[in-house]
């Protein structure tokens, strides 16, 4: 599937901005009112992802909850990674598996108590989940109450991110009436700023003020949300003040917004490209080696992102503030294959999605730079939510994707448990190397900042080794808002919030 290069003038309202404006006007209209005498405008938020698993906390969606202040974890990331209270009010490690967590007074939107039953069901639910959440690909633990307040966590192995761990948005706390069929529906059974009153499939979601908040109540009164895939037509919406925050500003329009409208930032976010280790072409390591030597990152970065990125530099790019200082060269890559062995391959099927408007475009030009190299490639480009399973179980030769290397726990051992090792629940590179596993286990059980980071980098060097996954770049975050007129926009480069209890109008 080929991808038309952007358009570099102004856009006009498109049909899908257009169609944009239509639950909003409906969301707003019934609640307007409502909204003004509580004091406050209720906010218009317009979402990169619509929902992949009906709003489960155990995939992507968690995040999208996390962002929009719905759901709360027993502990929260501070801006330097490191673990803060939330429901849990303090802990303290009793073992190297063994820790005690004290939760603090707080209900759950359906009124009920957040007690050490509930955190113990919500935990052991997370642990069946199918997939299992990738924040626990490396490690299982398990909860049991002890007394009013007070949680014992074990874990399999120990764990000294732990608290870290448990900010992940997978690990929500949910009332017992949020499980239900063997499902977890977080909709009236959380404990954020706001409680998600109503979804509308993929198409939006209401957002009211959770009044008995155990913190801060939140300034506005609600928010409605509408999931807009096309990147144009979220700019165009803001632009047009039919919304008053949109994620993620797609770079051909940062731009033409201008300064006030567009707020960037560094991310822990690498763009890469997976090679699926499992079959076809790239199960031959030669074969991976000639496609990393076929892409030019600079190119990219300029053509794609008119400099409003990083030039690929490993697994983990300038986000991760002491990876360039921790870093080491690649351990036993496998001499390229010659472009005449190339050219005699079959087919391979190249797929990115569209929900990160400039992947499509990243895709067109690694397209031209592998077959630059001798490759025959088709491209595959579709929302995330129809490519995931397939990418899942490695029915593509190649998959680009953006992928936040701190997003599990902060810390980038999640991350490369999750994605490359055998037993990894992302691992679309399909990649299971006894180096690799041996390594992030290592990592895994190490403590000390220092002797951790450089565990990681050692890992790293590993997975680069294999060219499992080509860095093709390193993110900026553009996120999108009026400066003028809206306030408390939380500019996250872990990607866990954007709005929050103090985002609000005026």
């Amino acid at each position: 599937m080929s991808t038309p290069r952007r358009r570099r003038s102004a856009l006009p309202l498109t049909l899908s901005a257009t169609a944009l404006l239509v639950p909003l006007a409906t969301a707003c209209s019934g609640s307007a009112s409502d909204g003004a005498a509580a004091g406050g405008q209720r906010l218009r938020v317009v979402m990169a992802f619509p929902p992949a698993q009906a709003m489960s906390p155990y995939g992507d969606d968690a995040v999208t909850l996390s962002r929009l202040a719905v759901i709360e974890g027993l502990t929260t990331l501070g801006r330097d990674g490191t673990a803060k209270p939330a429901l849990a009010a303090s802990w303290k490690r009793d073992s190297a598996k063994e820790w005690t967590f004290t939760l603090r007074e707080a209900t759950f939107h359906d009124g009920t108590k957040v007690d050490p039953a509930a955190v113990v069901r919500s935990l052991a639910a997370a642990g069946k989940a199918s997939p299992k959440p990738r924040v626990l690909s490396d490690t299982g633990l398990t909860a049991t109450a002890r007394g009013a307040d007070t949680v014992r966590i074990v874990t399999d192995e120990a764990d000294p991110l732990l608290p870290q761990r448990l900010a992940n948005p997978s690990l929500t706390i949910l009332s017992a009436a949020a499980y239900t069929g063997g499902k977890a529906d977080p909709a009236g059974h959380a404990t954020g700023p706001f409680a998600l009153a109503a979804v509308k499939g993929a198409v939006s979601a209401t957002l009211e003020r959770n009044d008995t908040y155990w913190g801060a109540k939140a300034k506005a009164p609600g928010v409605d949300v509408t999931f807009v895939a096309d990147g144009t037509a979220r700019a165009n919406a803001l632009r047009t003040e039919a919304v008053d925050v949109a994620e993620y500003v797609p770079i051909s329009q940062a731009s033409l917004l201008g300064d006030g409208l567009v707020h960037e930032f560094p991310s822990a976010r690498t763009n890469g490209l997976s090679l699926n280790t499992g079959r076809g072409v790239f199960a031959d390591p030669a074969m991976r080696a000639a496609a990393r030597e076929a892409i030019d990152s600079q190119a990219l970065v300029k053509a794609v992102y008119e400099g409003r990125a990083d030039t690929a530099q490993g697994l983990l790019g300038p986000g991760v503030p002491w990876a360039a200082d921790a870093r080491t060269s690649p351990v036993g890559r496998t001499k390229a294959a010659g472009e005449a062995q190339v050219a005699k391959t079959k087919e391979i099927v190249l797929a990115t999605y569209t929900n990160r408007p400039e992947l499509p475009e990243v895709a067109t030009v690694v397209q031209q730079q592998l077959s630059k190299r001798g490759f025959t490639v088709k491209q595959v480009v579709r929302d995330y939510a129809q490519l995931e399973a397939d990418a899942l179980a490695g029915k593509y030769d190649a998959f680009i994707q953006a992928r936040n290397t701190l997003l599990d726990t902060a810390d980038p051992v999640s991350y490369l448990a999750s994605d490359f090792t055998c037993d990894g629940t992302f691992n679309i590179s399909q990649l299971c190397d006894k180096r690799v596993d041996a390594d992030v286990d290592k990592a895994a059980a190490t403590t000390g900042t220092d002797a951790r980071h450089a565990a990681a980098a050692r890992a790293e060097a590993d997975v680069l080794g294999t060219d499992a996954l080509v860095p093709l770049l390193h993110e900026r975050f553009v996120q999108g808002y009026d400066d003028s007129r809206v306030q408390g926009v939380s500019l996250d480069p872990l990607e866990r919030t954007l709005i929050t209890a103090d985002t609000r109008l005026g």
